[in-house]
């Protein structure tokens, strides 16, 4: 991790929403496992403060250049992770976002290529979890 090694500015919400040619609700957990995985791997984020939610979308509802994926064969994803500004490289994301999609095609099937990842970096002073903005919690574990 680039600018702060504090664990506690290392959690990331991330959000999945995928459809598959065939429905496959046990890809789940899998998903959810996948990306706290490539969090902490390529961004060095923590597994235990690393929050998933996997939404499977309605294949009929999603659509690319005015066609379905899922009727030629093909998986698509959005992903969204939400970390702290300034607690990773433009390197550390770039490998984050080249990873998911590698990843998340061997776990998905064949992905249309318009599968997208966003990594959002919020501001410290804007985000945080359990009551208390990432600056405060910064702020505490630096104080003077």
């Amino acid at each position: 991790m680039a600018a702060d090694t504090n664990q506690e500015l290392a959690m990331p919400m991330i959000t999945l929403r995928y459809v598959t040619p065939t429905p496959r609700p046990e890809l789940r957990e899998s998903i959810a496992a996948l990306a706290a995985r490539l969090a902490a791997e390529t961004l060095g984020k923590a597994r235990t403060l690393t929050a998933v939610l996997v939404e499977p979308a309605d294949p009929a509802a999603w659509f690319i250049a005015d066609q379905r994926p899922t009727e030629v064969g093909l998986s698509a994803f959005w992903l969204t992770i939400t970390i702290t500004a300034g607690t990773n490289t433009k390197a550390e994301t770039a490998h984050f976002v080249r990873e998911a999609f590698v990843e998340l095609e061997a776990l998905l099937g064949p992905l249309h290529a318009e599968s997208y990842v966003l990594v959002q970096a919020a501001d410290g002073h804007a985000y945080g979890y359990g009551g208390r903005t990432q600056e405060a919690r910064w702020a505490e574990a630096n104080p003077g």
